[in-house]
């Protein structure tokens, strides 16, 4: 089983970000860090015969945590679930928040891969982005996590910002590939509610062009691909052994849990879902020892398309028995129009696919 820690603080709020966030405020973060312990606790008591494969710590940005709160929070975590069978532990960080003494500290917790949240290696477009680092301190901090020993580094980067040029995007990719990490997500920017990039779009400042966003596609596959790295799911590319455990165990529709405000849990077909509130959060945990907010029993249905959507987007795909008789006649034509493969036994999207990943799981679901 998979396990997920929310840290919601972030320094400051980045127009794009839809996942729950704020800075730090009057919370005490002693108070956060007891209660994440405290829902470990209620947790684990149910959780007797699963075995934890990897523990990922994302936000806002757990990497702004003090040394201190760090341990602590891994002490909490290592006292009440077992980590012998834990392949890797991921920490999500931003440039600007760590130096090599706090790299070194990620390391001396068990951090096996950090994932740097740098999105761009072009001034202006981390101007446009609301990104508080520069792109000199962006590839000091690849060079700091290497100097500290830590195993994998993943960059985050997207593309299809408003401003961004594909001149802006190549230079980036290219940087990027410079530092040799281990692994490199790029993203294709998406305009989520409840955010200022979103208020851009409906108002009109902002636009969305297939046509561009595929462009970016593209040249970051042949820019990527071509540095050695192996596209193995629609966003994320990696060098041998660096695939993201993690990840992929979500993408395969592997059981989870989620600790902290906002965080989901699946697990044996239910679904909860945490308040998304850091101040309710804590007290609700206090007093009940969670923070479940909604619960869901997921039907055999919404769980054939969750791995249909999920599956396609990895270079193994899906089995074809979640495909009904409709769908696999629907599979048949787009593998005419060579947008996917069928084997024996599985279906995946091919090189001309991917981009319409999204678009091929609706025609498929």
């Amino acid at each position: 089983m998979l396990l997920y820690v929310h840290i919601p603080f972030c320094h400051r709020i980045c127009p794009y970000c839809s996942f729950y966030k704020h800075t730090p405020g009057n919370t005490r973060i002693p108070d956060f860090i007891q209660a994440i312990g405290q829902e470990a606790t209620w947790r684990k008591g149910n959780l007797s015969e699963h075995k934890l494969t990897s523990l990922y710590l994302g936000g806002g940005t757990p990497s702004m945590l003090s040394s201190k709160h760090l341990s602590d929070l891994f002490d909490s975590l290592r006292g009440n679930f077992d980590f012998s069978q834990i392949q890797e532990i991921t920490l999500e960080a931003n440039p600007a928040t760590f130096d090599l003494k706090k790299a070194r500290l990620f390391k001396s917790l068990g951090v096996t891969r950090v994932s740097l949240g740098i999105q761009s290696f072009t001034p202006h477009v981390l101007e446009t982005l609301g990104r508080e680092h520069s792109p000199e301190q962006a590839t000091v901090s690849v060079h700091t996590l290497r100097e500290a020993g830590i195993d994998s580094i993943n960059i985050d980067l997207m593309f299809s910002i408003p401003g961004q040029s594909l001149s802006d995007w190549e230079s980036t990719l290219r940087h990027a590939v410079s530092l040799k990490p281990d692994h490199i997500s790029a993203y294709n920017l998406t305009y989520e509610e409840d955010t200022a990039f979103f208020d851009s779009l409906q108002n009109g400042t902002y636009q969305e062009n297939e046509d561009h966003d595929a462009d970016h596609y593209h040249l970051a596959e042949n820019i990527l691909t071509a540095a050695g790295f192996d596209h193995y799911e629609t966003s994320n590319y990696a060098q041998p052994n660096h695939h993201s455990r993690h990840n992929q165990g979500y993408w395969m529709g592997s059981d989870y849990l989620g600790l902290g405000p906002s965080a989901v849990s699946t697990i044996n077909g239910t679904r909860d879902k945490n308040i998304p509130d850091t101040v309710a959060y804590i007290r609700q945990v206090s007093i009940l020892g969670n923070a479940i907010h909604e619960t869901e029993i997921l039907t055999p249905v919404q769980r054939r398309i969750e791995l249909i959507a999920l599956g396609l987007r990895t270079t193994q795909g899906i089995h074809l028995e979640l495909l009904g008789d409709a769908s696999l006649e629907r599979a048949q034509t787009l593998a005419t129009e060579n947008l996917l493969r069928i084997n024996e036994t599985h279906l995946a999207l091919t090189q001309l696919g991917r981009p319409l990943v999204d678009p091929i799981a609706a025609e498929l679901i």
